[in-house]
């Protein structure tokens, strides 16, 4: 369940709130295919999976930037805006890889709230990092900071 605001001054007040965590999601080869023919990243260590199991991970990896890309999924499930006129993706800040997501990892979202600010025309600028979290894991497969500019009615 995401956790809801509904005006500027309710962003504001949640500076440091835990956002909580979303549902596994499974990481499969069909997946990483599909992201590397979006691209057109065809590296072995994504999309070899014979060549891979004696590569430096043992098996295929999701690329950095679909791990990145998956905080686009996860953000809805942890956070939702009612009353909402209009929101923007602003742009992204402090994008880590720490570990990688081996094929038939399931890896989830963990969010906190890091940053609000008020903008200009009524609106409020939400920095909400995004941990993709790697099940049975220490370390996540990514970490960013993703920013939103908000205007609520």
């Amino acid at each position: 369940m995401s956790t809801q605001f509904d005006s500027v001054a309710a962003v504001l007040a949640a500076i440091g709130q835990a956002l909580g965590a979303t549902e596994w999601l499974d990481i499969d080869q069909q997946r990483i295919q599909q992201f590397a023919d979006a691209t057109g990243d065809h590296q072995w260590i994504h999309v070899d999976p014979e060549r891979a199991a004696q590569g430096p991970f043992g098996a295929c990896v999701a690329h950095g930037y679909l791990t990145l890309a998956l905080a686009n999924f996860f953000l809805p499930q942890l956070v939702s805006y009612q009353r909402l006129k209009m929101g923007v993706n602003y742009g992204c800040e402090k994008v880590r890889f720490p570990a990688p997501v081996k094929v038939g990892a399931r890896v989830r979202g963990r969010g906190e709230v890091v940053a609000a600010e008020p903008i200009k025309g009524d609106g409020v600028q939400v920095t909400v990092r995004i941990s993709v979290e790697i099940e049975g894991q220490d370390k996540p497969g990514c970490v960013v900071d993703t920013i939103s500019r908000l205007y609520f009615e």
